[in-house]
């Protein structure tokens, strides 16, 4: 078999990382262009209540899905370690306890979330014309969150060896299955929301089962016995910590946009189908941003294995350049084109939504650069094993961007208030996260036994 992981100890700096996060990028790219499919096509085929429905639904599956990607990110940033040091029985030892406890606590999020639904739902104040729509799409969707959970693992432990490409291929094939069973299920046969929700569940198990099997039968570093799967102490305990952290992390930041989109919906479906339309223009535009923060994690992991400081530190001067570039580039096309960008989701007839939602896209537009900074701050602090700072950073973001919501929206201004206090959150939360690397992170990566403890 052609060996699909890379080396990211040596060799140059800038050139590796964007190849190795390309992949990454193209990935996430598809799977939110998978889930804005459902958006797409019931928002111009079944209507503005529709895709309110299914734009809310989104937030709290991207809240979900999030307790997963962090356990399994978290416990990637172990994998990257121990792939650099070269332990590849540890490395094993360590693929096994997470397989096994994060698959029990996936577990129990979707049973939560089954058995809670509609509680879940009054609580992010559901407006009755959306609500039977939403109760609908959710019913199945939750079926898929076993799917995330494998899709995901054997993605963080691929990408750990510096193999980007194969998750990016079995979520191309996911993404194509998605939009192809969308139109079907949606348009030929009329089944609304719910062919919607049928349509994403199917492709899920598709990519989840397909990357698991290729993990497994192709790729020896990442196969782990039965054995393997009985906690160590040392290891189970830094898995956990570093997993649990960075869910954590990764779910408050979800659980603010989840905040935000309750006060939202406060404002009725108009202006719900429009920040729907608007979230995932959002999600789309920066999410090479945050992929490229995911990359240049697994690159400190590696180089943090390896004690490569000297990397490290280069690597991030090299990293805030390319960032700064690529947020100029997206905030400037964004800027310009909100109008087209939200008829892709909506009837071009449909002249307020398209209005509300440029409003958006116009504001958050012209700061990706903040959220770009942010991304990397995360992805430095997680792989310098210093999860908590990435945590606190984005209670900082998320905290201040649902107060500021909460006051501003009640100011003549609107729903323009909660767009406004988006960037203002990323502002700060920057700030911050300077703060923390000149005092904190930088010591860390000056000392060869701090980044490879």
């Amino acid at each position: 078999m052609a060996n699909t992981s890379r080396d990211l100890t040596k060799g140059g700096i800038a050139g590796p990382i964007l190849i190795f996060a390309l992949p990454l990028i193209l990935g996430n790219m598809l799977q939110t262009l998978y889930n804005a499919a459902d958006s797409i096509i019931v928002g111009r085929f079944v209507g503005p209540e529709a895709l309110a429905a299914v734009g809310s639904a989104y937030s709290l599956m991207t809240f979900l899905t999030s307790l997963m990607i962090g356990l399994a990110m978290g416990a990637g940033i172990v994998f990257s370690y121990l792939f650099g040091e070269g332990n590849q029985e540890k490395l094993r030892k360590a693929l096994g306890i997470s397989f096994l406890s994060i698959g029990i606590i996936s577990l129990l999020i979707t049973a939560i979330a089954i058995i809670f639904q509609h509680q879940i739902m009054h609580l992010m104040q559901v407006p009755d014309d959306v609500y039977n729509d939403m109760a609908e799409y959710l019913s199945v969707i939750f079926i898929g969150l076993p799917a995330l959970f494998l899709y995901n693992f054997y993605a963080a432990a691929e990408r750990a060896v510096g193999n980007s490409k194969t998750p990016l291929l079995f979520m191309a094939v996911s993404a194509v299955m998605n939009v192809i069973l969308d139109l079907y299920f949606v348009i030929s046969l009329g089944w609304g929301v719910w062919g919607a929700a049928v349509a994403t569940i199917l492709s899920q198990w598709v990519a989840g089962v397909g990357i698991a099997l290729f993990s497994i039968t192709r790729h020896p570093m990442l196969r782990f016995s039965i054995k393997d799967m009985i906690p160590e102490k040392a290891l189970f305990s830094e898995l956990l910590s570093l997993s649990v952290i960075t869910s954590l992390q990764q779910s408050i930041m979800n659980l603010g946009i989840l905040c935000v989109q309750g006060i939202v919906n406060g404002f009725g479906s108009g202006v719900m189908a429009a920040f729907a339309a608007g979230v995932k223009i959002d999600s789309i535009a920066y999410m090479p941003l945050q992929e490229f923060g995911n990359a240049f994690s697994t690159f400190i992991s590696q180089n943090g294995g390896a004690a490569r400081g000297d990397r490290i530190r280069e690597g991030i001067r090299i990293a805030f350049i390319l960032a700064t570039v690529f947020g100029l580039i997206i905030s400037a096309i964004v800027f310009i084109f909100p109008g087209p960008l939200m008829t892709i989701f909506i009837d071009p007839g449909e002249t307020e939504l398209i209005a509300i939602g440029s409003d958006y896209l116009r504001i958050e537009g012209a700061f990706y650069i903040l959220i770009g900074y942010l991304f990397l701050f995360y992805g430095i602090f997680r792989a310098l094993k210093t999860p908590s700072i990435s945590l606190l950073l984005t209670i900082i973001s998320l905290g201040l961007r649902v107060l500021l919501a909460a006051l501003l929206s009640k100011l003549p201004i609107g729903e323009i208030g909660i767009w406004m206090s988006i960037p203002i959150g990323w502002a700060i939360a920057d700030a911050a996260g300077l703060i923390f690397y000149i005092t904190i992170g930088k010591r860390r990566t000056l000392s060869k036994t701090a980044i490879s403890a």
